[in-house]
């Protein structure tokens, strides 16, 4: 019997998945626990809609991510911090005063858990990278002043 599942089943599959199982699986478990419903022509409608939707959204994903990453690539980004006499910051710039900067500056908001970059603890001018999803990326520069 095929079914649609509405929760994750550890033995069978993910929720939203059509799987075959066994008819008195599905008639004395599934059914009764409300785990699947059975696959008629509804349910795999809505299955055939929530797949495109989500298809959908990964290409606006996909766009949005495209284009901020066109707008931030190759650009700086200036950040302020408190330094010494000898350019030695006070702590340290972190991704989330990039995060900042970055929109203040362009516009663009962007998850500081996204931006990889190496320690930044001098005064300088440092590379960062931007990790969109579905695997685009930016290259910006940092410019770190007093």
């Amino acid at each position: 019997m095929k079914v649609v599942l509405l929760q994750d089943v550890k033995s069978l599959g993910k929720k939203g998945e059509l799987v075959n199982v066994s008819d008195g699986y599905a008639r004395n478990f599934l059914f009764p626990r409300k785990i699947a419903s059975q696959a008629d022509s509804q349910a795999l409608s809505e299955l055939k809609n929530r797949e495109n939707a989500e298809k959908h959204r990964l290409a606006v994903e996909l766009e949005n991510a495209k284009e901020s990453a066109k707008i931030l690539e190759g650009k700086t980004v200036k950040v302020t911090a408190k330094a010494g006499a000898n350019g030695k910051l006070f702590g340290s710039v972190t991704n989330k005063d990039i995060a900042e900067a970055l929109k203040k500056e362009y516009s663009v908001d962007i998850d500081r858990h996204k931006i990889i970059t190496e320690d930044i603890k001098n005064c300088g001018t440092y590379e960062a990278e931007i990790k969109f999803p579905q695997g685009v990326s930016a290259k910006i520069f940092v410019l770190v002043t007093d």
